[in-house]
């Protein structure tokens, strides 16, 4: 067993043992320490492992999350290559191309979208890519497989008028504080779900969120949503650091489910026949920014994208303002 790998399993075993509570990096930092000046031996004698799939799933699982995937994230990942391991039952040098094929055409006749396939396939590719550069295999089979062209469609997103129903639907100052803070923002709701009263630069009207691996970026507060989380925050009386709370004793940091249940109540009082969730104001911050005149590598900052492709899957420009553009810079 090489170093790493030890290292790997005893960082997993002690997050899974204490629920996540510790801070993966700094422990293994302390390990790696501990460990420079020595050499590790298995003592294992086993000559056949049987489907040591799973277990590589686990290392490549801890892996992950050191790297800093969100654990709803790393909850998919795991749940898609599980699924291919109980199919597979083999181990995992002896996987070829043609056994994925073979599990692709099997799960693609459950009814599954190619949307859902051309996931799995993503997962499978990192998975052995992971394990090849890791040197578990010689070859990587998904050097074999095709992607799946999917068709990227535009998002969705709330009208003007839609958004002012809801936020005339707001009864209380913390459900018009969301729905300021989400719009103006567009930060995601596990972004959103860690921030503290502290984190915000009400000076400047901006502030610093953690995103996807462990990425932080910089969002901004409109005039607006600075009123309004203002007065949410005036109208408590806890001591609780979050920037959102429960509204029932003992008050604590408000969760996902309860948020998205804020919004979906929201949908309720102001009529709408849509649902309406965190993610959609998001697509909607995204939408208006790029018809109210932003460039496409503002948006993506705002939103903490790597690929600009994926921007522009979640804004659509209008065609009014598409023509406006046009004609604003084309040359006679």
């Amino acid at each position: 067993m090489k170093k790493e790998e030890a290292i790997i399993r005893i960082v997993g075993k002690i997050d899974l043992e204490y629920d996540g509570i510790v801070d993966q990096q700094k422990v293994r930092s302390i390990i790696e320490e501990v460990l420079y000046d020595y050499e590790l031996v298995s003592t294992s004698r086993e000559l056949v492992i049987v489907n040591d799939m799973h277990d590589k799933i686990m290392l490549y699982l801890a892996t992950r999350k050191i790297d800093g995937l969100a654990k709803r994230t790393l909850e998919a990942y795991s749940r898609h290559l599980n699924r291919f391991a109980h199919y597979m039952r083999k181990n995992i040098e002896d996987i070829n191309a043609m056994d994925i094929r073979m599990y692709l055409a099997s799960y693609s006749k459950t009814g599954v979208k190619n949307t859902t396939l051309a996931t799995e396939i993503n997962y499978l590719r990192g998975f052995f890519k992971w394990l090849k550069s890791e040197e578990y295999i010689d070859k990587n089979p998904m050097d074999k497989i095709k992607t799946i062209k999917v068709e990227k469609r535009l998002r969705d997103a709330l009208t003007i008028e839609e958004l002012e129903k809801i936020r005339d639907a707001c009864e209380t100052y913390r459900q018009r504080a969301l729905v300021e803070f989400f719009y103006s923002t567009g930060c995601r709701l596990e972004e959103v779900e860690k921030l503290n009263k502290e984190d915000i630069d009400w000076q400047n009207l901006k502030l610093k969120v953690i995103g996807k691996g462990n990425k932080q970026r910089v969002v901004y507060l409109s005039p607006k949503a600075k009123v309004y989380i203002q007065k949410y925050l005036m109208s408590r009386l806890d001591t609780c650091e979050a920037l959102f709370v429960t509204e029932r004793n003992p008050i604590s940091r408000l969760g996902r489910r309860s948020i998205q249940r804020e919004f979906n109540k929201l949908a309720n009082l102001a009529a709408l026949s849509r649902r309406v969730y965190p993610h959609l104001m998001r697509h909607t911050t995204a939408t208006n920014l790029l018809n109210g005149g932003a460039d496409l590598v503002t948006v993506q900052q705002v939103l903490g994208h790597q690929d600009p492709s994926t921007t522009l899957v979640y804004a659509k420009i209008s065609d009014k303002n598409v023509e406006h553009e046009y004609r604003k810079n084309m040359i006679q």
